[in-house]
């Protein structure tokens, strides 16, 4: 499985009870944590995923968490958590002890400079290492943060200030950053193998801001953002790992006055970069719902996401079916499988849940359907992955 977790900004549904809660899966779809809410009060939440049914262990600590605590599930069933106080970042690996919960104090990193902000990348692909990024005025510093020897180890000093994340393969050697030096931003690959080796990775054009969004090991396919197209005005593109062909900017994922943020990628499709289905996030007027996309379809569909779905979160199987996860007053831990379009087809209606109603597109869902614009000719940019001259190309089948 391969999933992607994005902090929501609003939640689909009104009684869902926990708006903003971020929400991160684990990169074999195994376990997922949250920070939960119970009243006025905060407190880390893991979910298991892998069984009949999703169920939710809550691991309150002895006080109430702060509503910025960001938390990680590993793939041993443990939670990290990272605290801020006063400037001391604090990591801690959590689990459940019949009816308490267990603390591992794994310690902290201090960051005198109140301009930096340190923060957790996505799961890494082993799940038995976490990773965090420390961004400060002109550098960034990578650290790891779960899984070393002795604690938190400054890993490497990156110049430039790095955002996103996303990692290129299933060992958790490559990590992808988006670095902004000079006023632009560019993709970069980080060895972390080879001390933190830095390579580039996205270029279309020189003035442009080059960001990767998601990357499927297995086919090679990547999500990218770019406002080389046009520029000012960022847009979804697409292209393949360690490949010379021109990325792709289709007019299907260019929707006037919504937001389209890719989540997921089917993992399992070795080669078929073109068949992979990719999961959106669609904001727009009538709130957050889901997209499906695929290279080789040109088209997108726009399906109704279950209440309650923790907007940005959601993973796939194999097989193609889209999991999303959901929380409300009535089912505070639920998986929606949601029916998806095959390859060249046509929308199936509805989809089926774990504990839920089916998932069926509503009239407003419907109604942004028919403003799609028709499909125009690709802009495309030529040889934005220079991967060739990159460590990461001796990682890559051609």
């Amino acid at each position: 499985m391969t999933a992607c977790a994005i902090e929501p900004t609003a939640e689909n549904g009104d009684d869902d009870p926990t708006p903003d809660a971020p929400y991160a899966i684990t990169a074999d779809g195994t376990y997922a944590a949250r920070l939960a809410r119970d009243g006025d009060s905060w407190f880390p939440e893991r979910w298991t995923l892998d069984g009949p049914e999703p169920y939710a262990v809550p691991l309150p600590a002895h006080q109430p968490e702060e509503p910025g605590t960001e938390v990680q599930p590993m793939a041993d069933g443990r939670v990290l958590i990272r605290r801020l106080s006063q400037r001391r970042h604090a990591f801690s690996l959590l689990y459940p002890t019949g009816p308490g919960t267990g603390e591992l104090l794994l310690g902290a990193v201090e960051c005198p400079d109140e301009d930096t902000v340190l923060r957790l990348l996505p799961p890494a692909p082993c799940g038995q290492r976490a990773y965090a990024v420390a961004v400060g005025r002109h550098s960034t510093a990578l650290w790891l943060v779960a899984g070393g020897a002795f604690g938190p180890e400054h890993l490497a000093e990156i110049p430039g200030r790095c955002s996103g994340g996303v990692w290129l393969d299933r060992r958790g050697r490559m990590l992808a950053l988006d670095r902004e030096v000079g006023g632009r931003t560019k993709a970069i690959v980080v060895d972390l193998e080879r001390g933190g080796e830095v390579s580039p990775l996205l270029q279309i054009a020189v003035g442009s801001d080059d960001r990767l969004l998601l990357a499927d090991p297995d086919s090679g396919l990547l999500l990218i953002s770019s406002d080389a197209p046009s520029p000012g005005k960022p847009r979804l593109g697409w292209g393949v790992l360690g490949s010379s062909l021109p990325v792709r900017f289709p007019e299907s994922l260019r929707l006037a006055d919504r937001a389209l943020t890719p989540f997921a990628i089917q993992p399992g499709q070795v080669l078929q970069p073109e068949s992979c289905a990719v999961g959106l996030r669609i904001d727009g007027p009538f709130g957050s719902w889901v997209g499906v996309w695929r290279p080789a379809d040109r088209r997108l569909h726009q399906l109704a996401a279950p209440d309650g779905w923790l907007a940005g979160s959601g993973l796939w199987t194999e097989d193609g079916v889209l999991r999303l996860p959901y929380a409300t007053e009535a089912e505070p831990c639920g998986v929606a499988r949601l029916a998806v379009p095959p390859a060249g087809g046509e929308p199936r209606g509805g989809g089926s849940s774990e504990g839920a109603a089916e998932v069926v597109a509503d009239a407003a869902v419907d109604a942004v359907a028919d403003a799609l614009e028709p499909e125009a000719p690709e802009p495309v940019a030529p040889r934005p992955v220079p991967l060739q001259q990159a460590p990461l190309a001796r990682l890559v089948t051609k």
